[in-house]
């Protein structure tokens, strides 16, 4: 199963539409997005994909109330938590959180096997204890290349992806 992992898209709808066409040409069957959409108008985007999303709120998410009613509204196509997200995909346990603060935390209790965040726009891959840690980088392309990463949880292994 490969599950595409994103985060800080901050309303830049160009890129996110790239990344969602590589993630569908790539067949991924879950998107884990680890918060700052900005707008509520981004979850158009990934309803349009029509590929579910796990994701969590950032520190830039505005309207919070619209997000959430989008998620509600989306047939169970989003998923939306408040801070810390959780699924089961493939034969992994994986959490998800905004900032590198709470998701150190999830991965240092050795509950899961993936660890994703964002926050820092910055990609990093790193194991604590038998957790790996990953954080996508981000969407929106301001503090460096943009990009997100693919997940293949039959081979636990990570490929960062370039938009251009």
């Amino acid at each position: 199963m490969k599950i595409a992992v994103m985060s800080d898209s901050h309303d830049h709808i160009w890129n996110l539409r790239k990344a969602l066409d590589t993630t569908k040409s790539e067949k991924c069957s879950m998107i884990i997005h680890c918060g700052d959409f900005v707008a509520p108008f981004v979850f158009k985007e990934f309803l349009q994909a029509g590929i579910p999303v796990h994701c969590v709120f950032g520190n830039n998410d505005g309207d919070r109330y619209l997000l959430t009613r989008f998620a509600l509204e989306s047939d169970g196509l989003i998923t939306l938590s408040p801070m810390i997200g959780t699924v089961d995909a493939g034969n992994l346990k994986i959490a998800f959180a905004h900032e590198w603060a709470v998701a150190e935390g999830l991965a240092a209790t050795g509950k899961y096997d993936l660890v994703c965040y964002g926050h820092s726009h910055q990609h990093a891959l790193q194991k604590i204890g038998g957790t790996l840690a990953v954080n996508p980088g981000e969407i929106m392309g301001k503090d460096g290349e943009p990009g997100f990463c693919i997940v293949d949880t039959d081979e636990i292994s990570v490929r960062r992806i370039i938009i251009s």
